[in-house]
Parts: C-alpha cells; structure tokens; sequence
C-alpha cells in the first residue's frame, strides 16, 4: 500500500470491517483518471483482451469478457442470464420493515455467516479497486458519499460504476468523506452460495445501506443498487426518486414544454429524449395495420428541439421543489445506461450511431460483438443462440456527450405515464385498447404510478412466464424492484407528490400497439410534438370524452399535428373496425380486473385515507369524474 493511498484512506470515516478489508494484504488501487480505469478493465494498458475468470470450487468460471474497441471496451456474458437484469434479484438482510423477501426466507440461512464470508473472501484477493463516488447529484446538494470494493480481476465492473454515477478521484476524495453506501463485489457467491443466479443482498444499517453484488451484469447493482440507495435516503426523508426520462421541448414556435415520462423498462423513457426516427421520404410512420399492412404516415416538417435532462433516474428532493405548483426535478445519473435494441441498421438513430461511433472519450458496450481494435457498433448485437439475437443491447453513455443537455434542474409540466401493449383484435382480444394518449385525473394517474403495469415483451429483464403477453406488476412508481422498505410508504410519498405539485398535469401513453396497429414508439414522440405544440395540457372538459374504459381517464376528441388528422382510431380504440366494443371491453375487464388485483395490497390503515378513497373508486367500478372530483385539476 502506497504512502499516497494511505493519505486518501485517512480522509475517510470508514467502519473497521473496511479498514481490516483495506489492511488484507490485497493490492489497493483508488483510481485517478478515466484512462487508468478503461486500462484496468482490461487487466494493464498492453492488453487488447481480458477475460474476467474467478475460481469456485477449485474450477475457474469465467465471468465476462473484455474487449478493447477503437470506440471503446466491449463487455459480454457467457452466462445468458447476467445479459439482463433479474427482477427477482433483490433480497434484504436486515431487520427493518419490508415488502421484500429477506435472505432468510428466500434461501433458509441467516445472512451474516455469508455476510463476514465476503469480507474474509475479499481480503484474500491479490488486489481490490475501491471506488470512491456520489449516489445522486452532488451538484444540487442530493449527492451521497459511497463507495465500490471490487476485486481486480472484476475491474470492468468498477469502470461500469465510475461511467453510470461518476467517481471521484484518489487526490479529491475531501476530507471526512463518510459513505452512506458501500458496494461490495464477490461475483463467486452466486455459484457458491446461490445455484449461479443474479442476486443483490442489501442490508440496512443505522447510518450505512451495504450493498452485495454477487454478479457483474451491473443492472441490479451498479445502477438500479444505486437507485435503491437513493429511495431508502429519500424514505427517510419524505421524498422520491422518479423512474424517469426528462426533456425540456423548445418547438419551432418557440414554445417550451418538459415531460417527464415514467415507466418500467422498456416503458419508452429513453425514447422520449430521442428525435422521432423518419422514413426516407421524411415523413414519421406512425402506425401500421397489422391485418392490411396499411400505413399511417404524418408529414412533420419543422421538429422541435429537445433537451434532455434525465434518462432513468429523475431525484425529486423536497430540496429542489419551489412555489411554482410544478414538480422539480434533477438527473441522478453520470452516465445514461441505453439500451438500443431498436438499432438494427446503420441510419435508425445518427445522433446516436454517431456518438458512440466517434466518441469523444471510450465508452462502454454490452451485449454488443467486438473483436479487438474494431469499431463497436449499435446495430451488432451478440446471440443468445444462433439466429436470436440478444434483446438487451446496451451502451453507458456520459450525459455530456448527449447534445443539448440541461444541467440543473427541471420544472415538469407534463408527467406521462408509459406502458407496452400488445396487438388486439376482435379476433384476439388483449389490453392493448389504449389510445395514442389520454389526459388522466391525478387521482387516476396516481393508481397508475401504484400498479406500473410492466406491459407487453418487455426485453429488459429476464421473464420465464408462459406469456409474454401476460401482464405484471413493476409496482410502486415502476421503481418498486429496487426499492427496500414497504410499498405503502412509497404510496404515500408518491400521492403527497401529485398533491403538492398542481400544476403538473398527467397522461398516458402506450407503445407498440394500439389495437390492431403497431406503432413503437411512434405514438409517444407524435404525442410529445403534439402536446409541445398547443403549449401544453391545459385542456378544456369541452375538448376531451370519458374514454370507455374509465381507467383510461379522457380521451381527446381529436388530434391534429402540423395539419395532419390523427385518425379516430388511434384516439379511441374501440372504433377501430378490427377492435369493436366487444373485443375492447374484453380488454378493459382484463385491465380492470388485474388493477384491482393489484390494488388490495395498498388497502391497508397505513395508507392515507385520500389514498384509500381513491383505491374505492377503482374496486368500486367508478367513473372518470368520481377520480377527477377527489383532487379536481386537469
């Protein structure tokens, strides 16, 4: 240990089960640049490949690999499930209230034996990087002192860290730097003590939450961990950090709007940030039949300009709030974890084929083919097996290298709600009888962010149900997977948000398919150059009708972008003439009926009692006005 390395350890207020880590014998590495990071993942800067190979048993299991791009490090799995991300993964250790499963239930054993094993497992290695960094925004005074303890041989897994929350150099760790989280990496555990799958045990302490990743795909750790941390800071303090994307719109009117869109993955929030993708002739396709294969398509001239502001993880500290009636918001991310499964070609998305192509500084890609010294690109994803291409693509890309993005804060005017649906017809009736968008009471748009539907193959996450077409729960604000105390509170804060907040207005968005249409994104970015354009939500009770389907709010009656008619049936589903009323209310009972499913869980005397009276009106079959009148704003 260098006199150097000692000198950063001393800044810190640190637990003594980390100083006797630190004092193991290991090889003590606290980075100073982005180079020296890139250059470990690659085990020394000669290297142009790594493998990350750990031993188990006497067997050596290699974990990933390492390959040197000319754009870049491409990281891949051998093991097809660390490609996604488990949403099973969570489990607590401590004591605390929780709605989670805690080790002992999951696995029959106390966690703490496993606990001190890590420890003892980490001092035995030959060398460890420990990563100093900040969960949250350390500019807007919601940054959380934490640190990474990674083994060598896993120093990819550090870099990951570093590039999605930033980190903090070895010479400008200040002084009395005290973690409030520390991330202890030990990727052998999941064979040893948990037959080879994704799991994260968090355990809670009076001034510390210990996160243990016992696998390197960093979705359940690196990122969503660190999302985790922040809610439980944020449960303690009566606020919450938003599973959102955020973009300030500046229309060639000059009108400006933000939306903040929330969802589970693959709910369409990096797609709000994004330009529309045009066809050739510069039209957007909005919809395609999938009986007739007709299209509709809508001529958008002069686009508006969009600044993003977050991707993923939108901080929502009472801090940041102010008199203006809206949310305010700030990104709680360094770096932008995107997945592009979208980009099959070389053209769908140039701002971003030309980012991660000629970066300003190396990137990160997984699930991506790469040799040594070639160009990594977005369109090359690797197999799951031959001819099935893996659905979760990534790239960790630094918020600076996105154009036009906002610094600071966020006033949201508009918070969208986004949820994949599938193709429904009367001949196969489904869910998915949501129109292009609908303005939701905030009422409504409160049991929204409750039940998060996850929605139609979503491809961010591992699911080994029967049906892709079945729904399911995300939960709580969809960020209820990475949260660790009780789902109740959770609603609470989220409904004490939307009454504090009343200028912020609510809707609704599906993708993929409208009824008989398929659509992808295309729907939400018409609806955002729509809504940009008429200066926002304020809507007249004249211009909108209950939709069919009460949970569904309002629909507008029509909808006109640049001169383009958006058709009935993208507006009201059940006047599609391959849908009807019949095969639509077929797919409104199912929403209906797995809504109030999902509800009962919330009807407890912890929930606040503006919050029971709004459960009631759901169970109670009630219309769109009964949401509307308990907190009377549209």
């Amino acid at each position: 240990m260098s006199t150097d390395f000692k000198e950063v350890i001393r800044k810190m207020v640190i637990p003594q089960h980390i100083k006797d880590i630190i004092n193991g014998g290991a090889k003590i590495i606290i980075p100073e640049t982005k180079k020296q990071l890139f250059d470990m993942a690659l085990g020394g800067p000669d290297n142009d490949t790594y493998e990350s190979i750990f031993t188990v048993n006497g067997k050596e299991i290699k974990e990933a690999n390492v390959v040197k791009c000319k754009n870049g490090i491409a990281v891949n799995f051998d093991d097809i499930t660390m490609r996604r991300r488990d949403p099973n993964s969570m489990v607590i250790a401590d004591e605390l209230p929780t709605d989670k499963p805690t080790h002992i239930e999951r696995f029959g054993t106390p966690f703490e034996p496993i606990r001190q094993e890590t420890f003892e497992w980490l001092k035995s290695q030959e060398e460890l990087v420990i990563l100093p960094f900040y969960s949250g925004n350390e500019d807007m005074k919601l940054g959380y002192a934490s640190i990474a303890i990674v083994p060598g041989n896993a120093a990819f897994f550090a870099t990951m860290i570093a590039e999605l929350q930033g980190f903090i150099p070895a010479t400008k760790v200040p002084n009395f730097f005290k973690p409030k989280a520390i991330i202890y990496v030990a990727p052998p555990f999941r064979h040893i003590h948990y037959e080879g799958k994704q799991v994260v045990v968090h355990n809670r302490l009076y001034d510390m939450q210990e996160v243990f990743s016992y696998n390197l795909y960093p979705g359940p750790s690196a990122k969503k961990g660190v999302y985790s941390i922040l809610l439980h800071i944020g449960e303690q303090e009566g606020w919450v950090t938003l599973h959102a994307s955020t973009v300030k719109i500046v229309t060639p009117y000059e009108l400006e709007l933000t939306i903040m869109h929330e969802g589970a993955s693959g709910g369409g929030k990096s797609e709000m940030t994004e330009p529309f993708h045009r066809e050739e002739d510069g039209r957007l396709l909005l919809a395609t039949n999938t009986v007739s294969g007709e299209k509709i398509l809508v001529n958008i001239a002069d686009t508006s300009t969009l600044y993003p502001i977050t991707d993923d993880m939108a901080l929502a500290g009472t801090s940041l709030q102010n008199k203006s009636g809206k949310l305010v918001i700030a990104d709680a991310e360094f770096g932008w974890f995107l997945r592009v499964d979208h980009i099959q070609h070389y053209g769908t998305d140039p701002e971003l084929e030309e980012a991660t192509i000629h970066p300003k500084e190396p990137m990160i890609f997984l699930n991506e083919s790469a040799v040594p010294g070639s160009t990594c690109l977005l369109w090359d994803h690797i197999e799951d097996e031959p001819g099935k291409a893996c659905p979760n693509p990534r790239v960790i890309m630094p918020r600076t290298f996105k154009k036009n993005i906002v610094e600071g804060t966020g006033e949201v005017d508009i918070r969208s709600f986004g949820v994949r649906t599938p193709p429904t017809t009367m001949d196969r009736p489904n869910y998915g009888i949501i129109g292009m968008f609908h303005v939701l009471p905030p009422a409504l748009a409160w049991i929204w962010r409750l039940v998060a539907p996850r929605g139609y193959a979503n491809p961010s996450i591992l699911d080994n149900s029967s049906s892709a077409m079945s729904m399911k729960s995300e939960g709580v604000g969809s960020y209820w997977p990475f949260a660790t105390g009780k789902k109740v509170d959770q609603a609470n804060l989220l409904l004490e948000q939307i009454v504090n907040t009343p200028e912020t207005r609510y809707i609704l968005i599906p993708n993929q398919y409208i009824g008989c249409f398929k659509v992808g994104f295309a729907g939400q970015w018409a609806t955002r150059e729509y809504l940009s354009r008429r200066g926002g939500m304020k809507y007249k009770k004249s211009a909108l009708e209950p939709s069919r389907c009460s949970l569904l709010g309002y629909s507008p009656k029509s909808v006109k972008i640049d001169g383009n008619e958006i058709p009935t049936g993208l507006l009201r589903v059940n006047t599609q003439a391959r849908v009807g009323n019949e095969a639509y209310d077929i797919g409104a009972k199912m929403l209906t009926d797995f809504f109030k499913e999902q509800l009962k869980q919330f009807d407890t005397p912890e929930l606040s009692p503006l919050g029971h009276d709004i459960i009631q009106v759901v169970l109670n079959d009630g219309t769109v006005e009964d949401y509307f009148d308990l907190i009377p704003i549209l």
